[in-house]
């Protein structure tokens, strides 16, 4: 059985884990990633499409310069984008985060084995735990540069406002936000983060202790040791 202190360090981390793991559901579950403003040139006149999306739907409406507004509606992103590049990308964040999601997964489930038991293969330990977490933020990190990348390099917003509204004509310019399903992404890596620390604490406070117990041998009188 694992000593106290060992069962406490890892029932934290696999607490922030299981965080991190609800939090990356939610960001795939959830359309807020960004609200975006295109404005467009139609018949000498101007129009601005207001969109809310995230990785699988949104919702889009178009307004008018004259005030003519037409109802809001719902779209897929895969079938406004066709074979496009912003398709793409958006389908490589999918699996990023899907990716994420199955670390986080394997990451709670090392740090509930360490919280109950002493495994006894090494990779099950804290370097698995290392291991699982790092994968975890860092695909995270990817996908949040990947998808402001998807935006203004391949105009992910323009094709998905012509998707939604094929009487637009020439773009004018784009404003975008940034919306919780993808500041979330933030505290997911600040979690794995927090893991890693916790046991990083745990086997330093372990590998010192160790070492203490060691030292009074090494200093001990050679007669004594002889002794």
């Amino acid at each position: 059985m694992p000593s106290r202190k060992k069962t406490a360090m890892f029932a934290s981390a696999f607490c922030t884990c299981v965080f991190s793991f609800v939090m990356i559901c939610v960001v795939l579950a959830t359309q807020h990633w960004t609200s975006s403003e295109v404005r467009f040139s139609v018949r000498n006149s101007n129009v601005t499409v207001s969109l809310t999306y995230g990785l699988f739907s949104g919702t889009c409406e178009q307004v008018a310069d004259a005030g003519l507004q037409v109802s809001e509606k719902t779209f897929q992103v895969a079938d406004n984008l066709g074979n496009t590049k912003a398709k793409s990308m958006i389908t490589a964040i999918i699996v990023i985060l899907v990716l994420s999601l199955l670390s986080s997964l394997l990451s709670s489930g090392f740090t509930c084995t360490n919280a109950v038991s002493n495994p006894y293969q090494t990779f099950l330990g804290p370097t698995g735990v290392y291991t699982w977490n790092s994968l975890c933020g860092i695909f995270v990190l990817i996908a949040m540069i990947l998808f402001p990348v998807n935006i203004g390099e391949n105009g992910l917003s323009v094709q998905l406002a012509r998707g939604c509204f094929s009487s637009v004509e020439t773009h004018i310019k784009s404003t975008h936000i940034y919306g919780y399903s993808y500041w979330i992404m933030l505290p997911i890596i600040f979690l794995n983060i927090a893991s890693i620390i916790i046991i990083y604490f745990y086997e330093h406070a372990r590998y010192t202790k160790k070492k203490e117990q060691e030292r009074p041998i090494e200093n001990a009188p050679k007669d004594v040791i002889l002794f």
